[in-house]
């Protein structure tokens, strides 16, 4: 079956999600609706492909959709979800705003079929890692449904609503970790005569064969680690400095912090 999916909220988010859906093949730009206040997000959401259409208002949106993603700005929830809810039937609700609980969004929105989704920025390069949970009212075919879409742009995890919280701390922040890894790594090369625009490639290129090559071959990363740490060679000098200055330790409680400030969000 082709659902309509439209999308309340046309950003780059709802963007990246029509467009994976479009480019597997799971849908037909006919079947793709966005509804949206700014002129510019709505434009570059009609340019994902002919036939991808934006409505004027909630109320035609859900008119036309079998599946309903609100994809809308933290702030702008509450209104969106004001707008939306008389016009909910028994249509699936799959939610990707930051912060809003499956109870939070039931009581809004007067519906159960609920999947509250945590994706990350690097869906818009078809590079996501999400995680998901189902609300009391969805079937197991709606996060069959769901996990089918998010696998369109990255991978994806059912899970219980409350780790929602570690996949924000970790998937959903980590894009900003493995930045300032990129561009300290980019700094590392520049310091010792690289150009600029060498160095930074090739860190961004080394991040991206190193995450590769472990989920291509499944091995645990500390085995990895050791292929190339040669007997008194040069990595195994380098990693001495990264554990002399507690990055692995950083970085475990960096997503800590992140988690926790995901918790307290949800309950703000």
């Amino acid at each position: 079956m082709t659902h309509r999916i439209g999308f309340v909220g046309a950003g780059q988010m709802a963007q990246a999600l029509a467009n994976g859906l479009l480019r597997a093949q799971r849908v037909t730009p006919e079947c793709l609706f966005g509804c949206d206040p700014s002129p510019h997000a709505r434009a570059a959401f009609e340019a994902l492909a002919p036939g991808v259409t934006t409505l004027e208002s909630h109320q035609a949106l859900a008119e036309q959709s079998d599946v309903i993603v609100l994809a809308v700005k933290p702030q702008y929830l509450f209104e969106a979800a004001e707008s939306l809810r008389p016009f909910v039937r028994d249509q699936l609700v799959v939610s990707i705003v930051a912060g809003a609980s499956l109870s939070d969004l039931a009581k809004l929105l007067e519906t159960e079929r609920l999947v509250r989704v945590m994706p990350n920025t690097p869906a818009l390069v078809g590079a996501g890692a999400a995680g998901f949970s189902l609300g009391a009212g969805a079937t197991e075919v709606d996060g069959q449904l769901v996990q089918q879409w998010l696998e369109a742009i990255g991978i994806a995890f059912c899970v219980p609503e409350p780790q929602l919280n570690a996949v924000t701390g970790l998937s959903g922040s980590g894009p900003a970790y493995v930045f300032v890894m990129l561009e300290a790594l980019a700094d590392g090369g520049v310091r010792m005569g690289l150009p600029r625009a060498v160095a930074q490639q090739l860190a961004a290129q080394t991040l991206m064969g190193a995450a590769r090559l472990q989920l291509e071959t499944g091995e645990h990363p500390a085995v990895l680690k050791d292929r190339v740490a040669s007997p008194g060679g040069t990595t195994i000098a380098g990693l001495h400095v990264l554990e002399d200055h507690g990055v692995r330790g950083a970085l475990i409680s960096a997503v800590e912090a992140a988690t926790r400030r995901a918790e307290e969000l949800g309950d703000e």
